[in-house]
């Protein structure tokens, strides 16, 4: 049977750890190895970092966690929802090194990160109304 959990929590930089150790202690369910379980939380992570830094940005806003466990299969499913900003071209957005960052403190590596330690990575984006 299929497992489902729901998280909400604000878009600040304390939060990202919350995540990382909620979808850890969540995958437990399907016995994984230590290295599956730094996996997961290094490309949730990334994906947490990412709504919060180019969803929110300072404006701030609401994250949306979403898993699903199914032992049967032996595999887990995790979104990232935002509300924020949106990403013009996902495509672009998904390239190694490219970032929107002027500051220069972003790599541009959140997305490839995501892809190397995920079996599948899928990011949806509207403009204007967020990105999973």
């Amino acid at each position: 049977m299929k497992n489902e959990m729901t998280l909400a929590f604000d878009s600040i930089s304390e939060n990202e750890a919350f995540a990382r150790v909620a979808v850890a202690a969540f995958v437990t369910q399907l016995n994984p190895t230590l290295e599956e379980v730094a996996d997961i939380k290094t490309a949730v992570s990334e994906a947490v970092t990412n709504a919060i830094i180019h969803g929110y940005g300072k404006e701030g806003g609401e994250i949306f966690l979403d898993m699903t466990a199914d032992p049967a299969e032996k595999t887990l499913t995790v979104c990232v929802t935002d509300t924020g900003a949106g990403i013009q071209d996902v495509k672009k957005a998904m390239e190694p090194l490219y970032t929107t960052d002027t500051t220069g403190e972003r790599s541009g590596m959140g997305f490839s990160f995501m892809e190397a330690f995920m079996d599948e990575v899928h990011v949806e984006s509207t403009p204007g109304h967020g990105t999973t």
